[in-house]
């Protein structure tokens, strides 16, 4: 059984997942991370060498390279890899353990203010333009994110909490 994470940049994905994993039998995986291995460029350097089409379409070869392999494992997903061509599709057909980490506006602000460096989406952005660009994209996206088989809100929740409420869902 693989377990897919998905959610808005910030939500937890990458640190729930790598707890989830050191709990369970299954491995990590970091969709970007593989990404960036295999194409041997970071996410901005793929970017800003063969823009976002190319990208989007690298993103849903490796996303069924991942979801096919045999060895079940925990993914976690970019925070728009579910929003682009039919991934989304592709996620619930392979699995039924799809989670939405769900973050209030108010929790996402908190995580990125701290992160913005290391998020090229949002690094440029000020203080005052950041709430905005968040609340517009999660309205984008939240379609997408609430497909997703479970919700789980992140809000005030340590890792050790989400993870326990992932598992138990497993069941």
């Amino acid at each position: 059984m693989n377990i897919v994470l998905l959610g808005y940049m910030g939500s937890g994905k990458s640190a729930i997942g790598k707890f989830l994993a050191k709990n369970t039998d299954l491995d990590f995986l970091d969709l970007d991370s593989f990404i960036e291995e295999k194409e041997g460029k970071t996410i901005r350097e793929i970017f800003s060498d063969h823009g976002e089409v190319y990208f989007r379409k690298k993103e849903t070869t490796y996303l069924k390279e991942v979801l096919e392999t045999e060895r079940k494992k925990i993914i976690s997903l970019g925070g728009g890899t579910p929003c682009y061509g039919n991934n989304m599709d592709l996620i619930l057909e392979a699995t039924d353990h799809v989670f939405y980490l769900k973050a209030s506006i108010e929790t996402l602000i908190g995580r990125l203010e701290k992160e913005k460096e290391q998020r090229p989406l949002i690094k440029d952005l000020n203080k005052e333009e950041l709430p905005e660009f968040i609340q517009k994209h999660l309205f984008e996206r939240n379609f997408y994110y609430l497909r997703a088989k479970h919700i789980i809100n992140v809000d005030k929740k340590s890792i050790e909490t989400l993870s326990g409420e992932i598992q138990s869902l497993l069941v």
